[in-house]
């Protein structure tokens, strides 16, 4: 995850339907940059990539990283263990890349806490700067932010609502109620 200038970009796009609703995924041609959860909608992918791009120009055709990020997302939706491959291009400030890179690290079916996320990047009395980061990760499901749970266990804050987190966890065979 390196940070790049804003540049005039085409932006890529693909959708992937799960049984919560559609899933948009949207990429540049160096990674995939934008993902939203089932239920957001296309121009929600369109506004929030504007903050990052300049946009010269948006296709549905022809990102073969989307097709591997498509294919990834259909696996996980029917409940496979994926490990996800794509290269991202994400933006954001050092410390949000440092959180988002750890929040790779946390396994399928296994959660962590954000005062595990501070202590993993260093910084033991920011939990809640990890919090503030995790909410605002551009690639839900492929950067597993939705697997950040309370210190004492429960669910916490999610972008898209605690249900669509908790199904997200019980995907992973993680149970857990809000």
């Amino acid at each position: 995850m390196a940070v790049r200038q804003i540049q005039t970009e085409t932006l890529y796009w693909c959708s992937v339907p799960s049984v919560r609703g559609i899933c948009y995924i949207f990429a540049t041609r160096y990674g995939i940059c934008w993902v939203g959860t089932p239920g957001t909608s296309l121009e929600d992918g369109i506004a929030q990539t504007r903050r990052w791009f300049r946009l010269e120009n948006i296709t549905h055709i022809g990102n073969p990283l989307l097709e591997k990020a498509q294919e990834e997302l259909h696996r996980y939706f029917a409940g496979e263990c994926v490990q996800f491959t794509c290269p991202l291009d994400l933006h954001g400030t050092p410390f949000q890349l440092l959180v988002w890179q750890a929040l790779t690290k946390i396994p399928y079916g296994k959660t962590c806490s954000y005062s595990e996320i501070a202590q993993a990047i260093g910084q033991p009395k920011a939990s809640r700067a990890v919090g503030a980061a995790n909410g605002a990760n551009p690639v839900p499901i492929i950067v597993p932010c939705h697997r950040v749970i309370g210190r004492n266990g429960t669910l916490t804050g999610y972008g898209s609502g605690l249900p669509t987190k908790s199904w997200l966890l019980s995907l992973e065979g993680i149970s857990h109620t809000f």
